[in-house]
C-alpha cells in the first residue's frame, strides 16, 4: 500500500490564488513536505499573493487580470501537463479549507485503485458542516450536475480533487466563474476512465467565512448553473 505520508514528487498540486496573501503562505507551507511540486495562479491579485506564495516556495504563475477560478484552474493544469514526471493533478483551494491529509488519501487511492479521477466529497461523512442553507444549495447544486453529466456525484462542487494525467489531458474549461466545477466534471465524464470518491473534510474557518464565502459562494454556483 502506498504511504500518504511519503514526499510525492510526482503529483502536482494546483492552486487557483485570489487575494489570499494572508493564508496562503500556510496552505503552501503544509502542502510542501507531502507535495513539493505546488504551482499558484495568481489570478489578477491585488494584494501580493503571488510574491507571499513565491516566498513560501510556490511556483508561480500570474494572470495580469483576474480571469476567474475555471481560467486559474485551466492555466495550472496545463502548466502541470508540462512538467516532467508528473503522473497526478491535484486541484486544491488557496484559502485554507482543503485538508492535505485528505490530498494525499486520494492520490493513494488512486494509485491503489487505479482510479483516474477522485472526486472529494464532504457528504460521504458527518464530519463537515456547512450549515442548513449551503447545505441545501450545494445538494441543489449535486442534483443540477447529476442531469447534465454522466458523473453521478454526492458533491459535484469540491475543488479537491485528483486527476490522472491521462484524464486531465481532455479537461478544456471554457466556463471561467463558478460553474466550471460542473464543466470539469462533464468534462471528465466523457473520457470514459474511472472515477471514484473519497470522503474529505472541509474547515470553514473564520478566515473563509468572514470573506462571505460560506453561502455567497454556494448561491454563484446556482446563478452560473442557471446562465452558463
Amino acid at each position: 500500500m502506498t504511504n500518504p505520508a511519503t514526499s510525492d514528487t510526482h503529483t502536482w498540486i494546483v492552486v487557483p490564488l485570489y487575494n489570499e496573501a494572508t493564508v496562503i503562505a500556510g496552505v503552501i507551507a503544509g502542502l510542501l513536505p507531502r507535495f513539493p511540486n505546488v504551482v499558484c495562479i495568481d489570478d489578477g491579485s491585488t494584494d501580493g499573493s503571488a510574491d507571499v506564495a513565491r516566498r513560501a516556495g510556490a511556483h508561480i504563475v500570474e494572470h495580469p487580470i483576474n480571469l476567474g477560478q475555471g481560467a486559474a484552474l485551466q492555466t495550472g493544469i496545463d502548466y502541470a501537463l508540462s512538467r516532467l514526471g508528473c503522473e497526478y493533478i491535484v486541484t486544491f483551494d488557496a484559502d485554507g479549507q482543503h485538508r492535505v491529509e485528505d490530498a494525499a488519501g486520494m492520490v493513494a487511492i488512486a494509485r491503489e485503485s487505479n482510479a483516474a479521477i477522485v472526486f472529494g466529497s464532504r457528504f460521504l461523512d458527518d464530519r463537515t458542516r456547512p450549515g442548513w442553507m449551503k447545505h441545501v444549495i450545494l445538494k441543489t447544486a449535486v442534483w443540477v450536475t447529476n442531469l447534465t453529466t454522466s458523473v453521478k456525484l454526492t458533491d459535484a462542487h469540491n475543488g479537491l480533487r485528483v486527476i490522472r494525467r491521462d484524464a486531465a489531458t481532455h479537461i478544456q474549461l471554457k466556463q471561467d466563474r463558478m460553474a466550471h466545477a460542473t464543466e470539469i466534471v462533464l468534462q471528465l465524464g466523457d473520457t470514459g476512465l474511472p472515477w471514484t470518491e473519497y470522503p474529505v473534510e472541509l474547515l470553514y474557518t473564520d478566515y473563509s467565512k468572514s470573506k462571505g464565502q460560506s453561502v455567497l459562494n454556494a448561491v454563484n454556483i446556482l446563478v452560473d448553473l442557471v446562465i452558463r
